[in-house]
């Protein structure tokens, strides 16, 4: 048999056991009436963004789509019109997962740990087996049908244009929610953040599923799928049908990896989740680890070892920028309670020491990066350095499976609070919560990383793609792409890349800020004229706040997709295939910088205030608490829009850059 026909086989496996896992979920009792009611609203409000999202993008896709039919043939746009569809599907089955498991995940914490952690994880590995899926059968499919994979790179531009506007949409709906819950629920009335009373909270539950389910999947979907094909791209140039067939086999290979090691997360009553989730990671990681060495050394005989090496390296950076992520992020690590302990003298000295922490943290997970590349070039050359992060994003299947259990668990615990549960229920999502913290920053510090990765591989083939332009035989030599960096061209690319990052995180910072300004005046209204509100007797308009955030999310996401999908463009036909390379160069550099400060520096604000929460340093509703609740409420759109969205945003810069490559001239 063929061994690339093992890809899309793989792909069909992991869906069907997707499908396995969802029928399991659903054979969960979903709770008593009220548990229903909460997790339908919940639904429903999911369902109406991503449908509104979705129908928004659909003018653009078509465009896209006729653009690349007229200017690159069939091949490419159908491509295109794949990827894109494939990351809406993977949207769709992440976010019914996530928010039909929620209720039933509180069910099952009325029984036991071990139980609810089943539910829970099993709704997040249905997302994570879908994106996996979904991305090896799509791309894998492809290249069976036109047997070149230059015509299918416009699969990973599908995914990014996707993946970006989900990560931007997303994070502005989460972040308007969270902030407008916040801000007046919680500082301003003084009730618990899932109080039924709070007129945000629906929308605040429905914002966890749309960034960490719906907004992750899509960005790692993305990943997955481009960093597939740009291996392919280098793998056909230097190793012909082995070259571009062996990053779909890692790809199945990291598939079976993550089916076998779902089976590892269990835990007792008295047991740890987090233990239980890490066992699924070490799991993957070790078991697609011994998989690449059997298969590099089938595909490629003494030049494989130098190649498993580099998928090796890949597989490090998972666990290496994950440790460095928990460190920076956790609350029971130093820097978070620092940022606490700052929070005695004010908002001002919490927002200064949690800046200060997310800067400081991009040092460590840069020199991971430096190394893996390093390494990576050192054993197989330029074809390392996308297997590298091929071997990181393989696992994406556990990986999206861990970030999405923490919206079910999330979501879990709000369902108890709003359902009025016992307080041992509580505890109970309240644990499964802490962890799903914990896991929502570790997936975080993932993303950024195989975003690096892919963005190194994006730009490696993008160098071998105009190395075969005749048009730019000027600019290479010994069949590779140099670039002058004393050329003006070459550094007016890399100023305009640099600042790129920048003024996106600008147009994302200040959507969060518009709609948190929306979400704040109608909650203040609603405590205001609906009679009996703060009784408990009279209704909160929930609608009405999932209407406001699925509004502002898609009025705000349009300018900077178009800033996202233009500026290379232009680039690059304005000035030519040199000056693109220094704009990938400088936006891949301060975008994966961004990323790195802006998630660390949320996540910590958001964990040191889970520290005086705790009942450190006086507890909920003293001084330092209402410092670190403003300092968390900053760090939200840094976490969960802002940083995000580096991500997607390096790779379309990438993916785009691939398909216009045979159109450049020099300038």
């Amino acid at each position: 048999m063929d061994l690339v026909y093992l890809a899309p086989l793989a792909g069909i496996v992991a869906l069907a056991f997707a499908a396995y896992l969802m029928a399991s979920v659903l054979k969960e009792s979903p709770g008593n009436a009220k548990m229903q009611e909460i997790s339908n609203a919940i639904f429903e409000g999911a369902m109406a963004f991503l449908n509104r999202q979705y129908k928004t993008l659909i003018p653009f896709t078509v465009i896209i789509f006729g653009i690349l039919y007229f200017v690159n043939g069939f091949g490419l746009a159908i491509s295109f019109l794949v990827g894109a569809t494939c990351s809406a599907i993977a949207g769709y089955i992440g976010m019914t997962s996530t928010t039909k498991s929620n209720a039933r995940t509180t069910e099952a914490a009325r029984h036991s740990l071990n139980k609810a952690l089943g539910v829970s994880f099993r709704a997040g590995a249905v997302m994570g087996m879908s994106v996996a899926g979904l991305g090896l059968l799509g791309v894998s499919v492809l290249y069976i049908i036109f047997r070149d994979p230059v015509v299918i790179n416009s699969f990973a531009f599908g995914a990014s244009a996707i993946a970006f506007f989900a990560r931007i949409g997303g994070g502005i709906y989460t972040k308007a929610a969270d902030v407008g819950a916040d801000l007046v629920g919680k500082v301003e009335a003084g009730i618990p953040e899932d109080d039924p009373r709070n007129p945000a909270v629906i929308a605040d539950n429905v914002g966890d599923n749309v960034g960490d389910t719906a907004g992750m999947g899509a960005d790692l979907f993305e990943s997955y799928g481009a960093t597939a094909i740009a291996a392919m791209l280098i793998g056909n140039t230097l190793f012909g049908i082995n070259g571009v067939i062996f990053p779909l086999l890692i790809g199945a290979a990291g598939i079976a990896a993550a089916i076998v090691s779902t089976f590892l997360v269990r835990t007792g009553e008295d047991g740890d989740p987090q233990a239980a989730l890490n066992r699924g990671l070490w799991g993957t990681n070790v078991i697609t680890a011994v998989l690449a060495y059997f298969l590099a050394s089938s595909v490629f005989g003494d030049k494989g070892f130098g190649i498993f090496i580099a998928i090796v390296s890949g597989l490090v950076v998972n666990i290496l920028v994950g440790m460095i992520t928990e460190y920076y992020t956790s609350n029971a690590k130093a820097p978070c309670q620092h940022i606490a302990d700052a929070s005695q003298t004010g908002p001002a000295t919490n927002i200064i020491a949690g800046i200060a922490t997310g800067l400081r943290s991009t040092a460590l997970p840069m020199i991971v990066f430096a190394a893996a590349t390093y390494i990576a070039f050192t054993y197989a050359g330029i074809y390392g350095i996308a297997m590298a992060a091929m071997g990181m994003l393989c696992t994406a299947g556990m990986v999206v499976a861990v970030d999405s259990f923490g919206p079910v668990a999330d979501n879990a615990g709000g369902i108890a609070e709003m359902a009025e549960l016992g307080p041992e229920v509580r505890k109970t999502t309240d644990k499964l919560d802490s962890v799903g913290n914990t896991t929502a920053a570790i997936a975080k510090g993932f993303a950024i990383g195989s975003a690096a990765l892919t963005a190194l591989a994006l730009f490696t083939a993008f160098g071998e793609e105009i190395a075969k332009n005749p048009k730019l035989s000027g600019l290479v030599t010994g069949g590779h792409l140099v670039v002058n960096l004393t050329e003006p061209g070459v550094i007016i690319g890399i100023f305009l890349g640099a600042t790129l990052p920048f003024l996106v995180c600008a147009f994302t910072m200040e959507a969060v800020g518009k709609a948190a300004f929306e979400m704040i005046g109608e909650v203040r209204r609603q405590f205001r004229e609906i009679p009996g509100i703060m009784e408990g007797t009279g209704r909160p308009d929930y609608a009405r706040c999932v209407d406001i955030s699925t509004r502002a999310a898609i009025r705000e996401m349009v300018v900077p997709g178009i800033f996202a999908v233009g500026t290379p463009i232009l680039v690059g036909f304005l000035m030519g295939a040199k000056a693109l390379a220094g704009f990938l160069a400088g936006a891949t550099a301060a975008g994966v910088l961004l990323a790195i400060f802006m998630a660390n520096a949320g996540g910590a604000w958001d964990n040191a205030k889970k520290y005086i929460e705790s009942g450190k340093l006086g507890g909920k509703g003293s001084e330092p608490h209402k410092a670190a609740v403003i300092g968390d409420t900053v760090g939200d759109p840094f976490k969960d829009t802002s940083g995000p969205a580096m991500n997607p945003l390096i790779k379309v810069a990438g993916t785009i850059s691939l398909i216009i490559a045979p159109l450049l001239g020099k300038m």
